[in-house]
C-alpha cells in the first residue's frame, strides 16, 4: 500500500485509486465516516463487541475482518465461547453481526465507485 501512500488503508482504497482517482482512506477514517450505520442496528453488548473487532481492524488490517478470524476475537474478548453467547447471543445471531455490520464500511466509498464510472465516457 506504500505506493500510493496509503499504508493504513485497505487494498479497496488503492484499487479505488487507482482505477477512479479517489483519495484513499485510513481505517480509522473509514470507521469514524461509517460508526452511525455501524452501530444503529445494535445493542449495547453487540456494540460493544463491534468496537473491539474495529479497534483491531484499524491495528492491524482489514484481515481482521475476515470470517475465521472470528473466534480468535471472540476468545480474545470473552475468553470462553459461553461468555460471548451469553453477552449476543447464538453462534449464528454472533456470525451474522461479525459479517452484517461489514457492508457499512465500504458503502460510501462504493456508491463513490460506481457514481465516478458511470460518469465516464
Amino acid at each position: 500500500m506504500q505506493l500510493v501512500s496509503a499504508e493504513k488503508s485497505d487494498l479497496f482504497d488503492v484499487l479505488a485509486y487507482v482505477t477512479f482517482a479517489l483519495a484513499p482512506m485510513s481505517r480509522e477514517e473509514r470507521i469514524n465516516m461509517t460508526r452511525s450505520r455501524i452501530f444503529a442496528p445494535y445493542g449495547d453488548n453487540q456494540q460493544e463487541f463491534l468496537a473491539f473487532v474495529l479497534d483491531h481492524y484499524v491495528q492491524h488490517d482489514v484481515d481482521e475482518l475476515a470470517e475465521e478470524k472470528l473466534p480468535q476475537l471472540l476468545e480474545l474478548k470473552y475468553h470462553a465461547m459461553a461468555d460471548a453467547v451469553a453477552a449476543l447471543g447464538d453462534p449464528g445471531t454472533i456470525r451474522q453481526l461479525f459479517i452484517g455490520f461489514q457492508q457499512h464500511l465500504y458503502r460510501p466509498q462504493v456508491v463513490a465507485c460506481i457514481t465516478s464510472s458511470s460518469r465516464s465516457p
